[in-house]
C-alpha cells in the first residue's frame, strides 16, 4: 500500500470583511458582547456572484500553483460543503471544470464543520488503496447564506471562504491514520434546516460536548499516529469559537504547538476552516516543513473526525 502526503495548500476569503461594529448596526449586539463569547473580530463575506464552487476553484487553482501539479494530473476532486446550493452537477464537478482538470472522479462531502477532515481522509484512503494518485481537497462554505442576520446569537459566528490540499501518493506516509465518529443521538443540537436553509444550535450543548469530550478524542488522533501530543508543532481545530479552541488545545496537551486561531479574522467557516488556518499558517511559516500538525473538526451531526500530518 502507498501513503501519501499534503503536498501543497492555498485559500480564499472574499474580499468584503464584515466588522462586529457592522453587526452592531444590524443587530443589538457590539464588539465586546460578541469577543467575549466567540473571540471573533471580523469575518469575510461573499458577494451575491460568488459561489462555494468559485470560491473553491480559487483556493484549489493556488493549492495547484503551489505544489506545481499539472490540473491534468489530479484525478480525484474532493469537495467538503454544505452550503452549495445545487444537487448536480455538483459542486466538485463545477471546480473541475473551472480548473480544466481533464476526468477525475468528483465527489461532494457533507459531514458540516468536519466535512475537510473527512474528505482528507478519504483520499488518503484512496491513494492507498491505488485508485487515485493525485487528489484535490477542498473545503469550501458560503455560510452566510444560512444565517438569519436577525439572530444575534448566530449571524455573529457565520463567515466565507474555501481552503484546499493537494494530497499525493508518498513512499513516506504524510498523513495518518484517521479517527471519526459521531454522536448520532445528539446531532439535532446543530440545525441547517428547512427551505430556505437556516443555521440554529443549542450553543451550551455544543460547548459542553466539545470543551469535555474532544480533548480525550483528540489525544486518541494523537496516538494512532504515534505521535505524543507534546511533539505537536501545531494545532488546527475546527474555528468554531475561540472559547472552544483554546481550552480543548490546552487540554490536549500540545504544550509545544502553534494553535491556529483563525477564527478571530475568519468566524466560523464550517467545513472550510481547518484548511484555510492551516493553508494561513503554512503561507507565514509558523510551522515547519515536515513537522507534525493534528487537524481536528467536529460540529454538525456532532461528528468528529482528525488525523496528524506532516506540514508540507
Amino acid at each position: 500500500m502507498t501513503g501519501s502526503r499534503v503536498l501543497a495548500l492555498g485559500h480564499y476569503q472574499p474580499s468584503r470583511v464584515l466588522t462586529n461594529d457592522d453587526l452592531a448596526a444590524m443587530v443589538e449586539t457590539d464588539d465586546a458582547w460578541i469577543r467575549s463569547r466567540v473571540g471573533i473580530r471580523t469575518r469575510h463575506i461573499a458577494a451575491p456572484d460568488e459561489t462555494v464552487d468559485s470560491m473553491a476553484a480559487a483556493a484549489a487553482a493556488k493549492a495547484l500553483a503551489a505544489g506545481g501539479v499539472a490540473p491534468g494530473d489530479v484525478d480525484l476532486v474532493l469537495v467538503a460543503t454544505c452550503t452549495a446550493v445545487d444537487r448536480s452537477p455538483n459542486a466538485a464537478a463545477r471546480v473541475a471544470a473551472r480548473l480544466g482538470l481533464g476526468s477525475p472522479a468528483t465527489m461532494d462531502v457533507n459531514v458540516v464543520c468536519s466535512g475537510f477532515t473527512h474528505a482528507l481522509a478519504l483520499a488518503d484512503q484512496a491513494i492507498r488503496a491505488g485508485s487515485a494518485t493525485t487528489a484535490l481537497v477542498i473545503g469550501a462554505e458560503k455560510f452566510t447564506d444560512m444565517i438569519d442576520w436577525t439572530d444575534r446569537t448566530t449571524c455573529v459566528l457565520a463567515g466565507d471562504g474555501a481552503g484546499a490540499a493537494i494530497v499525493t501518493a508518498a513512499d513516506e506516509p504524510g498523513i495518518g491514520p484517521v479517527l471519526w465518529g459521531s454522536v448520532p443521538e445528539m446531532g439535532g443540537a446543530v440545525r441547517i434546516e428547512g427551505e430556505p436553509g437556516r443555521f440554529s444550535q443549542e450553543g451550551q450543548t455544543v460547548y459542553r460536548w466539545a470543551t469535555t469530550q474532544l480533548p480525550g478524542i483528540a489525544r486518541q488522533v494523537c496516538e494512532r499516529s504515534g505521535i505524543a501530543p507534546a511533539d505537536l508543532a501545531g494545532v488546527v481545530l475546527h474555528q468554531a469559537n475561540l472559547r472552544i479552541i483554546e481550552p480543548v488545545a490546552e487540554r490536549i496537551g500540545a504544550v509545544n504547538a502553534v494553535v491556529a486561531k483563525d477564527v478571530v479574522d475568519s468566524g466560523n467557516t464550517s467545513a472550510a476552516s481547518v484548511p484555510l488556518a492551516l493553508s494561513k499558517l503554512v503561507e507565514r511559516r509558523e510551522v515547519p516543513a515536515g513537522a507534525p500538525v493534528l487537524l481536528f473538526a467536529f460540529g454538525g451531526n456532532l461528528s468528529y473526525a482528525g488525523q496528524v500530518i506532516r506540514c508540507p
